[in-house]
């Protein structure tokens, strides 16, 4: 399998050799994004860095890397030797974003780089989705070195992992997760909720493209047993928001969203989370919470 990583990494690399100098920003702009803007948005948006070359931001969506090029030291001072930087940063810009993506939590235990290596499918469709990154910004820097910052939407790469996610789940975790079913009951007309916002902060917990809800007898509130797999794949299982009051006032949950403190994080990774047996009880009271569930209705909220 190591082999096949090899593969993808070389057929990458020379594809952005052939593309090279297509879809850049205007010479002397900065573009958008970047890695000096990635600690603006780390301490403001839900999102982290995986290892020093990339950036999953969670709330906004996307995915980005950054690489470094230079000349070969013979055409320094030479007219070849800033397209010939550009070019470098590049490749190392798409290398890195390959990386990057494969070190995305799937879920508490689970990263992209473990689905990629077990799936041809998985590997051919996030391979395509690196390739078709947009070039984001550059900056030509004064020892002759440039950088390269290319950006891919997270939406694609969730679309591609989240049907086997759900597939492996309903294998492995209806024994030891299986829902408590919920009632068949209409609400009362002032407890019709329209989605579900999870506190979480407080937990150092982090996200992750399948995250679960559970009670605290293991069973699964919310998660892929829950939701349908066309929503999950149309808009995510999740959103994620660093404050409150915008979480419940997001589009995603529109008008009246029940919430719920989580009472810790759970999983090796801390992108699952446990809520309170009356909490857990008081969603499953209506058949309208799980309609919404199963549209993926759900916000949460981390640090």
């Amino acid at each position: 399998m190591k082999s096949q990583c090899k593969s993808v990494v070389t057929i990458i690399v020379g594809a952005m050799f052939l593309f090279a100098g297509m879809g850049f920003c205007q010479e002397g702009s900065e573009g958008k994004g970047g890695s000096a803007e990635w600690t603006k948005v780390i301490d403001s948006k839900v999102s982290e860095k995986i290892g020093d070359k990339g950036l999953v931001n969670f709330e906004e969506g996307y995915i980005e890397a950054v690489g470094i090029g230079a000349p070969p030291e013979q055409f320094y001072g030479k007219p070849q030797a800033r397209p010939m930087a550009l070019r470098a940063a590049q490749v190392d810009a798409y290398r890195n974003l390959l990386e990057t993506v494969q070190g995305v939590q799937i879920d508490s235990a689970t990263t992209v780089k473990d689905f990629v290596v077990e799936s041809d499918v998985i590997n051919a469709k996030v391979s395509g989705l690196v390739k078709g990154a947009a070039v984001m910004n550059k900056t030509y820097l004064s020892d002759g070195t440039v950088e390269v910052t290319v950006r891919m939407p997270l939406s694609g790469l969730a679309k591609a992992v989240i049907p086997q996610a759900i597939a492996d789940d309903k294998k492995t975790d209806m024994k030891e997760h299986k829902p408590v079913p919920f009632s068949k009951k209409p609400a009362p007309a002032d407890e019709v909720y329209t989605g579900l916002v999870i506190d979480a902060r407080g937990f150092q917990a982090r996200p992750a493209i399948s995250p679960k809800i559970f009670d605290e007898n293991g069973a699964e509130v919310y998660g892929t047993l829950i939701v349908k797999r066309e929503y999950a794949i149309q808009q995510g299982i999740s959103g994620y928001a660093r404050d409150l009051t915008s979480a419940q006032s997001n589009p995603r949950v529109t008008d009246n969203p029940i919430t719920v403190k989580a009472i810790s994080a759970e999983g090796v990774g801390k992108t699952d989370f446990k809520i309170s047996n009356e909490d857990a009880k008081n969603i499953r009271a209506a058949k309208q919470n799980l309609t919404f569930l199963q549209k993926c209705r759900v916000m949460i909220v981390l640090d």
